[in-house]
C-alpha cells in the first residue's frame, strides 16, 4: 500500500475516531440533569412545607416552575441520547427497555424537539409573569415587552425551522423516488 493512501487512512480514522471528544460533553448534559433534579427537589420540598400557605396562584405558578424545570430536564436527556447515539455510538443498554424515541431522533429532530422545548418554555415563563401581575406584583413594563417580542422571535423561528425543514423532506423524498412510468394505454 503506497504512504499516500496510509496516510489518507490515518487521517480518515483520526478524524472518525475524533467524534468520541464529544463524548465528555453529553456526561457533562448528564451531571446538569442531576443538577436540575436537586433543583427540582429543592423546589418541591419548599414548596411541600409552605403548602398551607399557598395560595391557588401560587400554587399554579409552584406547578409551572416545576414543569418548566421538567421540561428543561426532557430536553437534556433527549439532547443526551439522541446526541450520543447520532454523533458518538450505539448507547448498549442490554437488557433496559429501550425508550420508543430512542435510535429514531436524528439531527433534524432533535432541533425541532430543542426549538419546541425552548418555546415552551419562554410560553411558560410568560405565563408565570401574568400570573404574578394578576396578584398584583409589580412589572418591569420593558423586560414584559421584551420578553414578549422573544418569544415570538422563538415562535417564529419554530415555524420558519419546520417548514424549512418539511420543503427539505419533500425535495430529498422527490430527488429520490424513481419516476413513475406512463400508464399504457389498453
Amino acid at each position: 500500500m503506497s504512504s499516500r493512501k496510509l496516510l489518507s487512512r490515518a487521517v480518515s480514522r483520526s478524524l472518525f475516531d475524533a467524534r468520541w471528544l464529544m463524548a465528555p460533553f453529553y456526561f457533562g448534559l448528564a451531571v446538569a440533569l442531576l443538577m436540575l433534579l436537586f433543583v427540582f427537589l429543592r423546589e418541591l420540598f419548599w414548596n411541600l412545607a409552605h403548602l398551607f400557605d399557598l395560595t391557588p396562584t401560587s400554587a399554579i405558578l409552584m406547578a409551572l416552575a416545576l414543569i418548566d424545570l421538567s421540561l428543561v430536564a426532557n430536553l437534556l436527556l433527549i439532547v443526551t441520547l439522541a446526541g450520543y447515539e447520532n454523533f458518538v455510538a450505539r448507547i448498549d443498554s442490554g437488557e433496559e427497555k429501550r425508550p420508543s424515541w430512542m435510535g429514531t431522533i436524528d439531527f433534524t429532530g432533535m432541533k425541532m424537539k430543542l426549538m419546541g422545548s425552548i418555546t415552551a418554555i419562554s410560553a411558560i415563563a410568560l405565563l408565570r409573569i401574568f400570573m404574578k401581575l394578576e396578584e398584583g406584583a409589580p412589572m418591569n413594563r420593558d423586560a414584559m415587552i421584551w420578553m414578549t417580542i422573544i418569544h415570538a422571535t422563538l415562535m417564529l423561528s419554530a415555524l420558519a425551522l419546520a417548514i424549512a425543514d418539511r420543503i427539505s423532506s419533500r425535495l430529498s423524498g422527490a430527488v429520490a423516488r424513481p419516476p413513475t412510468p406512463p400508464a399504457a394505454d389498453a
